[in-house]
């Protein structure tokens, strides 16, 4: 006698999400209980649970103690960006990487980077002058200020052979990240490091990641004209 197949959270999410999109419960509909879907998928309470808890974080629906789901109004959905480690960014690109330390230095946070970040007056910090490359053609340069108070190990880390992103990953977790994107022009140290002519566009991405509310890093990662970023969802 066969054990019957189990209902996964997986099946679950995905056939509510289908129901959504099909406007079989349409936007501002108040889904069934947690243990009438259990029963009509015949698995555990549990398993439902997980599976609108996912759907939640998505966008596509909203929980309410002792209101239940409802479907989302304006249901969102959300792109994920990953922390890419640039050398595999390039290599994916069928390009040889090439990193190169340009300049390390610890000294006092200044000032607006304690108040962007909240840091205490005389905060130590490492700071990084970066650049990669991509067939020996500027790829990204990488301006780069580390906690040491959170992640001690990194003042005498060897970061001359491996960038401080992917020895921060590769050592400390973080648990919230913050990402923005900008489009800017170069100033004079800019060009030269990314070899073009003065006010070139060329687009910035400045990130912050904390480490159960202690920032770990914040750096600006300006990439070579021409650049193109993409996310799915």
């Amino acid at each position: 006698m066969q054990t019957p197949k189990r209902t996964t959270f997986h099946a679950v999410r995905d056939e509510v999400k289908r129901r959504i999109e099909a406007r079989i419960w349409p936007q501002g509909a108040l889904l069934p209980t947690e243990t009438e879907l259990a029963e009509e998928f015949g698995c555990a309470r549990a398993t439902v649970n997980r599976a609108l808890r996912e759907l939640a974080d998505q966008g596509f629906v909203e929980r309410r103690r002792k209101s239940g789901t409802r479907v989302k109004t304006a249901p969102v959905k959300h792109a994920k960006i990953e922390i890419a480690v640039v050398r595999q960014t390039v290599e994916e690109q069928n390009a040889v990487y090439r990193y190169a330390l340009v300049e390390r230095s610890v000294s006092d946070a200044p000032a607006w980077l304690t108040s962007q970040l909240g840091l205490k007056a005389g905060t130590r910090v490492l700071h990084l002058l970066c650049m990669h490359y991509a067939d020996n053609r500027p790829f990204q340069f990488e301006e780069r200020w580390i906690n040491i108070a959170t992640v001690p190990d990194i003042e005498h880390a060897d970061l001359t052979t491996v960038g401080p992103n992917e020895w921060l990953l590769n050592a400390v977790p973080f648990t919230d990240a913050e990402i923005t994107f900008s489009a800017v022009s170069t100033d004079s140290k800019l060009s030269d490091f990314l070899a073009t002519a003065v006010g070139t566009p060329v687009i910035q991405l400045e990130r912050t990641t904390w480490l159960q509310g202690e920032p770990v890093t914040y750096v600006r990662m300006t990439h070579h004209p021409g650049y193109r970023f993409r996310t799915q969802y």
